[in-house]
C-alpha cells in the first residue's frame, strides 16, 4: 500500500512540477513515462495486473489533476487555454 500511495505522490508533484515549468504538449512524454514507471514498480513490487492497472490510471489522473490545478494558480495564467493551443502570442511575447 506504502508504494501505491508513493506512487500516487509523485505523480501529483510531477504533474505539478510540469505545469510550472512546461506547456500542455510536455504532458504528451509526461503521461507515458509515469505509465510505465508505475507498471514497472508495481509488478516488481507484485502487485496483479487486476490491482495494479487501476493504481497506474490513478496515477495518471492525479497528474492530469495537478497540472491542471498548477496551470491554473501559475503566475503566468491569463485565464484561457485558447492560446495556448492555436498558438497565438500573448500579450507580452512578440510574434
Amino acid at each position: 500500500m506504502t508504494i501505491a500511495l508513493t506512487l500516487l505522490l509523485t505523480s501529483t508533484l510531477v504533474g505539478l512540477a510540469t505545469s510550472l515549468y512546461f506547456r500542455v504538449w510536455t504532458l504528451m512524454l509526461v503521461s507515458p513515462l509515469i505509465a510505465v514507471l508505475a507498471a514497472i514498480v508495481l509488478q516488481s513490487d507484485g502487485y496483479a495486473f487486476a490491482t495494479g492497472a487501476p493504481i497506474v490510471v490513478a496515477c495518471l489522473v492525479f497528474n492530469q489533476i495537478a497540472y491542471l490545478i498548477g496551470a491554473v494558480l501559475s503566475p503566468d495564467h491569463d485565464g484561457s487555454m485558447a492560446e495556448e493551443v492555436d498558438g497565438i502570442p500573448r500579450g507580452r511575447r512578440e510574434h
